[in-house]
């Protein structure tokens, strides 16, 4: 298993800017990569002092438009370029380039010999935006022209399978120096877990100067080492995943993840998007992820593909935890642990002695809801727009159902004792109420309505802020999310997570 750099793409306009950020993040980064074809015209005509502005070894990069970068001038103006930053090498290596990155087909001998003489390493490219590739082992040894290249191929997935092929790839050598990764979101376990890949370095980009490689997805070297403490991945390191399509968790990776690191766990939680839970299982097996959080819309589907489940599983027909067990996964459920301890701590009583209790939403969350509620002795009526789906989850628990809308209002005033919104609607919204972000516009609080609103960000919904103003007591779903998360590292890890990362958010 090889031991990745960690690189800081630069793409500041300046070679004064680009120094700057190489100073504010030299403890994350151990190197850095001057894409050159970002700076203005008059900058990169000083190019070849960049290396003695910074204390870190610096790779040179001109990338040209057809591989992703911003260089659209004649390929003659930019070996001149090439030439200018690698002439007159200075005594002191640390005054000129470490690497100098050629594509596969850019072939300039007396560039080459220039870098070699002057000990610069040459990084060969392949730039395959199209797709992925298959026998990149063969690929990069065609690209050591030399022997001493440092072959790099960088794809784009159309799927999780293909970045689960490259790590199949990658298994193949790791007898000589090469780099290996994916781009944008399917592409970020090759970033995180580049040491799998067997790659000798990793790319990172500045939070500040994200927005100019949008379509790379390229993690900030903060994030790589804070959250996910890159360095201290190695070949004993326990992989977790949360996989769903698209992720809406960060907060559980951060929660995850501060947990190994308060445990003093070789650990790490990372995201895996995908179409498909049985692309994310085919991943997991193959890279050795020990177990899979997961998240909307594989939360039925993965009952399909598991045959083992724990009880409340199979009670709510969903899972959002699965564990690997020798040669097969189990199946678990913590939605219900998280609600039920969330809810109890917000109302102040662990039963609801027959209160009525309105649940907005027919969904795998609203069914770990309505299955607590039962067990708390509550009555309850769900509440959905397709009413099929609402008398199904309601005749599975012995509740009522209605209609989500105007035509359901007389109903819901008979269970607002106790309002809890089990949807997604309002979600990452921050404007003002309206129909589009509150899923009961229609209905006038009176203000003895207890609310509790499974999201939690916003902190405050536009269903909460309806109620608040009417003096309903009222709670976001952040305590939800933290205990649930809680039981999930019991699963993970066999021991209790015992922290306080996340202030309790309740608002009355």
């Amino acid at each position: 298993m090889t031991k990745s750099l960690i690189c800081l793409t630069l793409t500041c306009q300046t070679l004064k800017e680009n120094a700057e950020l190489c100073e504010r993040y030299a403890k994350y980064a151990d190197i850095a990569e001057l894409r050159v074809d970002f700076l203005t015209e008059d900058e990169q005509l000083e190019v070849r002092k960049f290396p003695s502005m910074i204390r870190m070894p610096c790779i040179l990069s001109i990338r040209r438009t057809e591989d992703g970068g911003k260089f659209n001038s004649s390929e003659f103006s930019r070996t001149a370029l090439f030439a200018r930053a690698l002439a007159f090498a200075d005594r002191n290596p640390s005054k000129n380039y470490a690497y100098v990155d050629f594509e596969e087909d850019f072939h300039i001998p007396g560039l080459e010999d220039a870098a070699l003489a002057f000990g610069v390493k040459i990084i060969r490219s392949l730039y395959h935006l199209e797709g992925p590739l298959t026998n990149i082992r063969e690929r990069c040894l065609s690209m050591r022209k030399t022997g001493y290249e440092i072959p790099k191929i960088v794809q784009t997935p159309h799927n999780l399978s293909d970045v689960t092929n490259l790590f199949k790839e990658a298994e193949k050598f790791n007898d000589f120096d090469h780099i290996l990764g994916a781009t944008g979101i399917l592409g970020i376990p090759s970033r995180i877990l580049s040491s799998k890949l067997n790659s000798c370095i990793t790319y990172t980009t500045p939070k500040e100067t994200a927005g100019n490689l949008i379509s790379s997805g390229l993690l900030d070297p903060v994030t790589l080492n804070e959250i996910y403490n890159f360095k201290s991945i190695n070949e004993k390191t326990d992989i977790f995943a949360v996989t769903g399509n698209p992720l809406r968790t960060p907060n559980s990776i951060l929660l995850q993840n501060a947990g190994f690191r308060s445990h003093g766990m070789n650990k790490v939680f990372i995201p895996l998007n995908s179409t498909s839970i049985a692309e994310s299982l085919q991943f997991a097996e193959n890279v050795g992820i020990h177990g899979l959080s997961i998240e909307y819309p594989f939360n039925r589907e993965i009952l399909y593909n598991i045959e083992e489940l724990d009880t409340e599983a199979a009670e709510i027909n969903s899972a959002n935890t699965i564990i690997r067990k020798n040669t097969r996964w189990v199946c678990y459920q913590t939605t219900v642990y998280g609600f039920q301890q969330a809810f109890t701590q917000f109302i102040g009583f662990p039963k609801l002695h027959k209160r009525k209790v309105a649940i907005i939403g027919a969904g795998a969350a609203a069914a770990a809801i309505a299955y607590t509620i039962r067990l708390m002795g509550g009555k309850a009526c769900i509440f959905n727009r397709n009413q099929i789906h609402a008398k199904m989850l309601a005749d599975r628990f012995g509740f009522v159902s209605a209609p989500l809308g105007i035509e359901g209002l007389n109903t819901l005033e008979k269970y607002s004792d106790i309002i809890i919104q089990a949807t997604s609607v309002g979600m990452n919204n921050h404007d003002e109420p309206s129909k589009e972000n509150n899923p009961i516009w229609f209905y006038q609080f009176k203000g003895h309505e207890t609310v509790f609103d499974i999201i939690y960000t916003p902190e405050q919904t536009a269903l909460m802020k309806v109620a608040l103003n009417a003096g309903c007591q009222v709670s976001n779903g952040i305590q939800m999310l933290k205990y649930q998360n809680y039981r999930q590292f019991k699963h993970f890890t066999g021991e209790d997570y015992e922290s306080s990362n996340l202030i309790n958010k309740s608002y009355r």
